[in-house]
């Protein structure tokens, strides 16, 4: 199958001199830098490419480097012992120097006739793809124009065939070829369109966006697993609250999230707040270099229709510990038919989840085995994120970070060893003592320091 009609695009190479660009070798990653000469040297043509010269482009650091060749994969791992080929469905090869990875791929060809490899396609998805081809031939191969882009480090230029620099210019991202064929081959694409927009402060074309409410059931389709990948890069790169609002605005969060759209319909305010301002807190963390854990970011995302759930449920009669972990199992079971979430983080997630009712109860007891809980730092954060759900909900926040700056006696003292205080009956977090001040002794006079 010719894919050189489906793309409807047609190679025009513009080369961008030294001279007229801003990129420089010294924020190139040496080990990148190795392959590429290396390769060079051995008779390969060789460019960096794809996202690495996007963002050099526009002054950002890239995070990877990935190196484009018209060597076969095979031919690569002769070159560098410390290379391994990986992938079925493009076969690839990652030459590895300690903890950076360099992914080195072949150019991809657009149809069989004269190619080597193999391509599969089932229903206009791609779902195998090892067919070799020209530089020119993989330029239209890729999914946008500013990531078809290759810096070719024989003359330190930077070719373009697509138009890829002038999007930059233009603060568009448009795809390459018709979107309904390029979004059946691979839906992902609508994601990534999402992602990259919000990413590099970018539109997105009004052709590459239109077909995004017919095709958006396409995501289903793709692998859970690889739609987890694709959320990790959305929202923990320190844009995740540009991502879903980006998200929002293209009507893709309901293919992706179903559950958090759908409880952001009822219109609940309370609820966007927190999830904008637990991504934004969490966008935050990331630009301090400070840790950050899925578990949170999707606890965040879900938490309207757990707790809608869970009421429910108590609303029906069923007793409040078990309403929770049913709501926690159903909610978590229909995203991960989307997103594939592993056990270890959904198992935090629903322990965030239930903590929260526990916070309501100050008794002496439960208030110091809560703040024992391995996960109490993480829930109390989520307690916080809940401020504006009501005043009441602000004041118990207000309360449990007090009571966290006092001795353990002082809190002890003045909490009910049992008994009814709950939410709506606070017991004012008590202030500690301060101790007295050391009252200063005064001299007799004539009694100066030095005298006899």
């Amino acid at each position: 199958m010719n894919l050189q009609s489906r793309t409807d695009a047609t190679p025009t190479l513009r080369i961008i001199p030294r001279d007229q660009h801003i990129i420089s070798r010294k924020n190139i990653s040496k080990a990148a830098l190795r392959v590429l000469y290396r390769l060079n040297e051995a008779g390969h043509t060789a460019y960096l490419v794809g996202g690495a010269v996007r963002d050099l482009l526009l002054g950002l650091q890239p995070k990877d480097f990935d190196v484009a060749t018209d060597a076969t994969p095979d031919e690569v791992k002769r070159l560098f012992r410390n290379c391994r080929l990986i992938g079925r469905r493009f076969r690839l090869a990652h030459v590895v120097f300690g903890p950076e990875i360099i992914e080195v791929a072949t150019f991809r060809g657009t149809g069989e006739e004269g190619g080597e490899g193999d391509r599969h396609i089932v229903d206009g998805r791609i779902v195998r793809d090892n067919i070799w081809g020209t530089i020119e031939e993989d330029a239209i191969r890729r999914d946008f124009r500013v990531n078809a882009m290759y810096y070719d480090i024989s003359d330190f230029s930077v070719r373009d065939y697509v138009g890829g620099m002038q999007d930059l210019e233009d603060r568009m991202l448009r795809l390459i070829g018709d979107p309904n064929v390029r979004y059946h081959e691979d839906p992902v694409r609508m994601l990534r369109a999402a992602r990259l927009a919000a990413k590099l402060d970018m539109q997105i074309d009004a052709a590459a966006m239109a077909p995004f409410e017919t095709l958006g059931p396409l995501l289903a389709d793709a692998a859970p697993a690889r739609l987890f990948d694709e959320s990790l890069k959305m929202f923990l790169s320190g844009n995740g609250l540009k991502s879903f609002r980006m998200l929002e605005h293209c009507g893709l969060l309901k293919f992706l999230f179903p559950a958090t759209a759908r409880a952001l319909r009822r219109g609940d305010d309370a609820l966007r707040s927190l999830v904008e301002n637990g991504l934004a807190n969490t966008d935050a963390r990331i630009h301090e270099g400070k840790s950050v854990t899925p578990a949170f970011l999707f606890a965040v995302l879900l938490w309207g229709e757990v707790r809608d759930v869970a009421h429910q449920l108590i609303g029906r009669g069923v007793e409040s510990n078990e309403a929770w972990a049913q709501a926690a199992a159903r909610v978590v079971g229909e995203q991960c038919q989307r997103v594939a979430i592993p056990r270890r983080f959904t198992f935090t997630m629903e322990e965030i989840w239930s903590l929260q009712p526990r916070f309501e109860q100050i008794q002496r007891k439960r208030v110091f085995r809560l703040m024992a809980h391995p996960r109490f730092r993480a829930a109390f954060d989520f307690l916080l994120l809940r401020a504006d759900e009501s005043p009441a909900m602000r004041e118990l926040g207000q309360w449990w970070a007090h009571a966290q700056q006092l001795p353990q006696d002082v809190l002890a003292s003045a909490l009910p060893a049992g008994g009814g205080a709950g939410a709506n009956d606070y017991v004012p977090a008590p202030v500690a003592a301060r101790p007295p001040r050391p009252r200063r002794r005064r001299r007799k006079p004539g009694n100066k320091s030095g005298s006899a």
